[in-house]
């Protein structure tokens, strides 16, 4: 068995550690400690992370997935907002595998909050995200973090099918639209559930993406998040209805539509990006 083989945590390793830290995984955070090596080892195969990548990980926990990744990546930043945890996983890199802890940095802040991180740029993002603020934080690390130019994140199922829906879809909504300006999303598999502690009650999924430029439009992105937000707040009703607010009636809603070649009849499911960035850019002028 080799050195980084060795050194990936086992479901009793990780009881250790919690143990000796006397961390009880949060529900509140959303914390679920991947316990299972060979999950880990998957994830990382499936981000195809190299030895020339910086890779950013968020809700590193325990250091599960975080030696896998350290283990062939030449970088990982890892985001950890809970004290105890933020704490200890510098020392559990430099236990496991001394070799790399001078590639590993640990930031001490929400992810929801972050703005810069040591280092160079990072590459790729790969994370089992809290499953609470799984899209805001997507969200915000692919706005934030234009060098991101691919990823592979764990999330509620649920979650990865609303990433992954194309239009039409019966769960395409705004984090599906929202997603697809910044990048193609897929989905990358399922993870069970018992290589988890505690084992949630709810299924998980791989969601991979690759950056992609957004649709060319004259209007920016606050510009395009707010006729998304709109269309998909009452998204049964048409977009003559649902896009009266933004509009400011239901006549300029519909002179919109039809300026952007969108059925005004049409409700926002039935969208692409392209055609809410259309949208944008023939809001009628505010009074």
């Amino acid at each position: 068995m080799s050195a980084e083989a060795e050194a990936l945590l086992g479901p009793s390793d990780v009881r250790e550690l919690a143990a000796a830290l006397g961390v009880r995984p949060s529900k509140q955070r959303g914390q679920n400690f991947v316990i299972d090596a060979n999950t880990v080892r998957r994830i990382v195969r499936a981000a195809g992370v190299g030895e020339r990548d910086t890779v950013l990980e968020v809700g590193p926990g325990l250091g599960s997935l975080t030696l896998a990744l350290l283990a062939g990546a030449d970088r990982v930043v890892a985001v950890e907002i809970d004290d105890t945890l933020a704490g200890a996983l510098p020392a559990t890199v430099a236990a496991r595998l001394p070799a790399r802890a001078d590639r590993f940095a640990l930031v001490h802040d929400d992810a929801l909050r972050i703005t810069e991180l040591p280092g160079p740029p990072p590459d790729a993002l790969v994370a089992n995200l809290p499953y609470n603020v799984a899209v805001p934080v997507l969200l915000h690390l692919l706005a934030t973090f234009p060098s991101l130019r691919r990823g592979l994140v764990m999330v509620q199922s649920e979650v990865a099918d609303r990433l992954t829906a194309p239009p039409g879809s019966r769960v395409y909504g705004v984090p599906s639209v929202k997603t697809a300006w910044y990048a193609e999303a897929r989905r990358a598999g399922a993870i069970g559930r018992t290589v988890f502690w505690p084992a949630p009650n709810v299924d998980s999924g791989l969601v991979a993406f690759t950056r992609r430029e957004p649709p060319a439009t004259a209007a920016d992105r606050a510009e395009v998040f707010a006729v998304v937000d709109a269309a998909f707040a009452q998204r049964r009703k048409t977009l003559r209805a649902a896009l009266a607010g933004w509009a400011g009636s239901p006549a300029a809603a519909e002179a919109a539509c039809r300026a952007a070649g969108v059925p005004p009849t049409a409700r926002g499911e039935a969208l692409t990006v392209a055609d809410f960035a259309r949208l944008a850019e023939h809001r009628p002028p505010r009074a």
